[in-house]
């Protein structure tokens, strides 16, 4: 069951908003669980519109991945944090909320589309980052590319 804000003034309908509070954002904090063992982590995301999902990197082994192929389901959050409002005990703030299943993508040319989605949207020139670490298609077989297909994205934000 998914919730929406108990105020409704709050909630971050219009698509144009949630796509730029995503192009703002730089990192998602995933929570995964298996077995009734939570696990959460922060990865850095590019995000495909055409697609609808978001892609990641990280290491070849680890309990991200662990947990991945056991549970696909994933909940995480994006937030555009606009400050703490001193004197008022609030915050100034814009979030959303992501469910979907997140795979490991095994296919070449998808982890190239993959990486290059992520790497464009983290840095102003990529070329370089590529130049140093991708050699050849081999070099991608030292990277593990994570696509998270989008279910629902539920935003937020402060109005005081």
């Amino acid at each position: 069951m998914q919730y929406h804000p108990k105020r409704l003034r709050n909630e971050i309908l219009d698509q144009s908003e949630i796509n730029k509070i995503i192009k703002i954002g730089n990192h998602i904090s995933l929570a995964l669980s298996v077995n009734d063992n939570p696990y959460i982590v922060t990865l850095s995301y590019g995000f495909d519109k055409n697609r609808n999902c978001f892609y990641f990197h990280c290491a070849n082994k680890g309990d991200k991945l662990d947990y991945i192929k056991m549970n696909s389901k994933v909940c995480g959050t994006i937030i555009e944090d606009k400050g703490y409002l001193e004197t008022q005990c609030d915050h100034d703030y814009s979030s959303l909320i992501v469910r979907g299943n997140i795979f490991i993508v095994s296919d070449l040319e998808e982890k190239k589309h993959g990486l290059q989605i992520l790497l464009n949207h983290l840095e102003k020139d990529p070329k370089p980052i590529f130049e140093r670490n991708i050699k050849n298609d081999e070099s991608y077989n030292k990277v593990t590319i994570l696509r998270l297909d989008i279910e629902s994205i539920i935003g937020k934000k402060y109005i005081g």
